[in-house]
């Protein structure tokens, strides 16, 4: 063992460089992982801190006693949190109701959004909702706006805001502080006091009882058996470590990919040294102590990457925040301008260290016992180049075929079966066989392949890029380790790329059934005023509340569906009823005691899903449904009609193009997050690029130096390089796009589903994606190159 440490140590003497190179990927990989272990705590401290409190006075909490739910129960039957309830708990205690209204909050032109406002009902003395600045309102004229409402609208305490009472009509309130909880998606969430909360919403939901004083039986026996009485818990509404699943994976997956540069890099280096290797096994050396050498040396390459990684992770969870809240994700949260500490714990950094040395081991092992079987005759021989034994080979050969096979068999297997439950497994162990047999097993003939093709494309006119391609082809297994990460990481983002368009497409079909061009609605659900005529309307119909439905004229709603060129009321008199199409098997409904008859079916999508009553327009307008004119504008035809409607504020209209709107803003977020997530496998795959070329450079020295003697400028040399690197990022990016698009292909066949392939909403990130790894690869080829450019021509071939 002494021997082994002595011969450890003694490498790292010689040549720290070239010992420590393995240990960058996994700077990288363990950066990836701490940033996210970081993130995660800077966003659930986030959420915890905006977690509701219970008061430390409440003693007890009642609430209904869930049951199975029975359709044939009547409503009026089941317990509720009611005046009732409230009455019998106050014999005991003082009994608050926990309640939750709802409004509108109107925005700068003075109009409702699309998404109500949450109104947590507070009590002055029993403060809930934790602020981040300002205080708690008091007053009648005050709320507490959420931490996202005040950061994307510029709020500070102190500042005016309107709100929609319950009759529509604007109330001016100040905001008197800031919550530390932040809305989800855009969804506001507001603090106010119960007078404030009964103008806006008279009938706000209960969704608990708390009880002040009395003891817990006493309170159970005063609610009585239909109810259930608990202590409160102060931290029942934290989330705990639950955010860390989100992030978490996909930093596994990069700390896997910085596993397989390692290791590839570990194999290149023992195989640089393969003469000192075979001169100690000369001169008696074991076996044993060799691979023990390696191991110790892979441990400490792998501890020194572990602080270093950690040092880094801090940096990378503040450039991730910052990316979350430049590109919205950080609103899917509910958090923003999160500040994770760019100095990780104590605990995260021996954390780092061990998973960095303990990786970094397993990745060495088999370098270190390949490296170890070395014969000493190798000390007599210089190989050039990697060429395996022909029995190796043809072993290999028949290995992949097997693999290569087996996933065409499963991907045959998964599109016959498509639509059941093993369907995706059969995809995702094609995917597995496909990756393993083509680019691992059979990666030394897949991967120079594909570099001759490339070498092909330009190498007549730029003779470096020429020779790029012969020292891929020159070092087969080692451009094969090197391009097998980056290409998992490409085929990766690819497919999932893939499969968001494919399923964007899908919405776009959705979003393109039969709607209305555009529907007239209040907000919060009140009575829709007259709406007054607009140009570019082609007719319009008035749908009135119902008891089980909507009543309509009959004749306004038979030159609605004619204008909207769509089927299915021509029958429609008074009396009868038209359905959506999924309830085609009634032959008529009821409502208020009467019996309609249907007499036909329309698509639900252009209704609402709501049953149509011809005749029945006694009810109040709740909707108006909208066909518009040939080429008129249906944002022109929203304002229009909002600027015509200035007393009621609540008035909005939903048109088509919002629903396609909408659809894309999800689809865009879902493909920046995938990108940005899966990127940190991409960054730790290029890193493999740059280790490769900087070990490329140290065995090529002489070949450089010759190169310099024969006239090839220091600019030349740089430039060979970096065509290597560029070569390499394209083997990985092209090759894992094509694996990526050919199994979301097989993927989408397997669902059954009909979609269809996404055009350039899809193409366009990907080709971004390529370019950048592209530039990634030449950043990383920068300091290889400088060091190519550097060798002297008589010091180079004075060199072994």
């Amino acid at each position: 063992m002494s021997t082994s440490l002595r011969l450890g140590v003694a490498e790292f003497r010689a040549r720290p460089g070239r010992a420590l190179l393995p240990g960058v990927a996994l700077v990288v990989g363990v950066a990836c992982l701490l940033a996210a272990l970081v993130l995660s705590d800077a966003l659930t401290r986030s959420v915890d801190e905006g977690a509701p409190l219970t008061p430390s006075t409440v003693g007890h909490v009642v609430d209904v006693k869930r049951q199975p739910y029975d359709e044939n129960t009547v409503e009026a039957n089941r317990p509720k949190l009611d005046d009732a309830l409230l009455a019998k708990l106050s014999a005991v205690g003082r009994a608050v109701p926990v309640q939750q209204a709802h409004a509108d909050l109107l925005d700068a032109n003075g109009r409702a959004g699309e998404h109500r406002a949450e109104v947590e009902v507070q009590q002055p003395d029993l403060v809930r909702w934790p602020l981040a600045e300002g205080k708690a309102p008091a007053a009648d004229g005050e709320v507490a706006v959420d931490k996202m409402t005040a950061y994307e609208r510029g709020l500070k305490p102190g500042d005016r805001i309107k709100l929609a009472a319950a009759d529509g009509r604007p109330i001016e309130v100040t905001v008197s502080g800031v919550m530390k909880k932040g809305g989800m998606d855009s969804r506001p969430i507001l603090v106010a006091g119960p007078d404030l909360a009964r103008k806006l919403d008279p009938q706000p939901d209960t969704l608990a009882v708390w009880v002040i004083g009395g003891s817990r039986d006493a309170v159970a026996s005063a609610a009585g058996a239909s109810y259930v009485v608990w202590d409160p818990a102060p931290d029942a509404d934290k989330v705990g470590d639950d955010l860390k699943f989100i992030l978490l994976p996909f930093s596994v997956l990069a700390l896997a990919t910085a596993v397989f540069v390692a290791a590839a890099t570990f194999r290149a280096v023992y195989a640089q040294r393969q003469r000192q290797t075979a001169l100690l096994r000369c001169i008696g050396a074991q076996r044993g102590p060799l691979v023990r050498r390696s191991l110790f040396e892979a441990f400490v390459t792998g501890a020194l990457a572990g602080v270093g990684g950690a040092l880094l992770g801090g940096p990378m969870a503040w450039v991730l925040a910052r990316t979350f809240d430049v590109t919205g994700i950080s609103a899917l949260f509910g958090a923003v301008q999160l500040s994770p500490e760019l100095l990780p714990s104590l605990g995260y950094v021996v954390l780092g260290v061990v998973v960095a040395a303990l990786l970094s081991v397993m990745a060495a092992v088999r370098p270190a016992i390949n490296a170890a079987r070395v014969s000493p005759l190798a000390a007599l021989r210089d190989a050039e180049n990697e060429v395996p034994p022909r029995s190796v080979r043809r072993l290999r050969l028949v290995f992949g075929l097997l693999f290569t096979g087996g996933a065409a068999m499963l991907a045959l297997l998964a599109v016959a079966a498509k639509g059941t439950a093993g369907a995706p497994l059969a995809v995702t162990f094609s995917a597995i066989a496909a990756v393993t047999g083509l680019f691992w097993i059979l990666g030394p003939v897949t991967v120079p392949f594909i570099a001759r093709l490339f070498g092909k494309i330009g190498g007549t006119r730029w003779t470096q890029w020429k020779l790029a391609g012969a020292e891929v082809r020159r070092m087969p297994q080692r451009s094969a380790s090197v391009a097998l990460p980056l290409l998992l990481a490409s085929s990766m983002v690819t497919f999932f790329l893939v499969v968001l368009g494919s399923a964007q497409e899908m919405t776009y079909t959705f979003a393109n059934e039969e709607r209305p061009d555009a529907t007239v609605v209040d907000a919060g659900e009140r009575p829709l005023p007259v709406i007054p005529a607009q140009d570019g309307v082609a007719a319009s119909v008035v749908l009135h509340k119902a008891e089980n439905g909507a009543g309509v004229d009959p004749d306004e709603f038979k030159a609605w569906m004619k204008a909207q060129n769509v089927a299915g009321a021509e029958q429609l008199v008074a009396g009868t009823a038209v359905v959506p199409e999924h309830w085609s098997d009634r032959s008529f409904v009821e409502n208020d005691g009467k019996q309609y008859k249907v007499v036909g079916t329309v698509p639900g999508t252009l209704t609402g899903y709501t049953t149509i009553l011809g005749g029945l327009t006694t009810g109040t307008a709740e909707k108006v449904l909208v066909a518009l004119k040939p080429g008129v504008d249906p944002a022109k035809f929203r304002a229009g009609l909002q600027a015509a409607l200035p007393n009621n504020p609540t008035v909005i209209v939903r048109t088509d193009a919002d629903e396609r709107a909408n659809a894309d803003r999800y689809m865009h977020l879902g493909t920046v997050l995938m990108m940005v997530l899966l990127g940190l496998s991409v960054a730790v795959a290029v890193t493999g690029i740059g280790t490769a070329l900087t070990i490329s450079v140290q065995e090529r020295r002489k070949e450089l130096a010759l190169r310099r003697a024969l006239g090839v400028t220091q600019g030349g040399l740089q430039g060979g390089v970096i065509a290597e690197a560029v070569m390499l990022a394209l083997v990985g990016v092209i090759g894992g796009g094509v694996l990526g698009f050919g199994y979301a292909e097989i993927a989408i066949l397997a669902t059954g589903l009909d979609l269809s392939l996404p055009g350039a909403t899809v193409v366009l990130p990907l080709v971004i994606g390529a370019l950048a790894v592209v530039v990634l690869a030449v950043v990383a080829a920068f300091g290889p190159s400088r060091g190519a450019s550097r060798i002297r021509p008589a010091a180079g071939l004075a060199s072994g």
